[in-house]
């Protein structure tokens, strides 16, 4: 009997891997790919979408939009044309969030810098104050790759409008028009300008999960 499973030893040992690179391969053929959602204003909290858009179900994508970045260049939805982007409001002079979150941009920035497919794009919420020299220092005090990352800056009405109308990633202010609370909300947008995902900018773990989307968006 010893003789006999000595002599079929090695066969045996072969059928067992190969049994595994077959069972293997039929799980990852079987295994649902995952696809990200496609949000729609209907989906998100209504603070954070104005009213004229609550109701949408479908086909909401973000505006066109005309734009100057830390250069003084014109910055346009061309620019970021069959492009992965991620989007966030922010301003120069705030003290709480937005460090943070400029400071996770700056890792976004770091971990996406060899892949072409994918840009980033900060729009202050006080243009007033953040004009092109503002932005030009506080991108070479963060180390703003020009290439990679626009902050930007322009007509107040049309930053506050993309904010609430096209991201959907600010509070509205009651009886203050034009004038809103932004969140800390990093908005991953498709080549489609499409809302595939929403992150807490100030969360690491969610710069994560936001980096593994990421990855599963450039696979669909």
């Amino acid at each position: 009997m010893r003789h006999f499973f000595a002599k079929y030893k090695f066969f045996g040992i072969v059928l067992f891997i190969l049994s595994v690179i077959i069972i293997t391969v039929m799980f990852q053929v079987l295994k649902p790919k995952k696809i990200l959602p496609v949000y729609q204003p209907n989906d998100i909290a209504p603070e954070l979408v104005d009213s004229t858009l609550q109701h949408v179900k479908k086909y909401h994508t973000v505006a066109d939009f005309k734009l100057t970045n830390q250069n003084g260049e014109t910055i346009t939805e061309k620019d970021y044309e069959d492009k992965i982007y991620v989007a966030d409001f922010f301003f120069t002079t705030c003290k709480t969030i937005c460090p943070i979150m400029t400071d996770h941009m700056v890792q976004l920035q770091k971990e996406l810098e060899k892949d072409l497919e994918v840009l980033l794009l900060s729009h202050t919420v006080t243009p007033e104050i953040d004009s092109v020299a503002q932005l030009k220092r506080y991108a070479l005090e963060k180390g703003v790759n020009d290439a990679k990352w626009n902050l930007v800056t322009g007509d107040k009405e049309q930053i506050y409008e993309l904010a609430r109308k096209s991201y959907l990633a600010a509070k509205d202010v009651p009886f203050q028009p034009y004038d809103l609370i932004h969140t800390e909300n990093f908005v991953l947008v498709d080549k489609k300008r499409r809302i595939r995902g929403f992150y807490d900018g100030t969360n690491p773990e969610d710069i994560d999960r936001l980096l593994d989307d990421i990855a599963i968006l450039k696979d669909e």
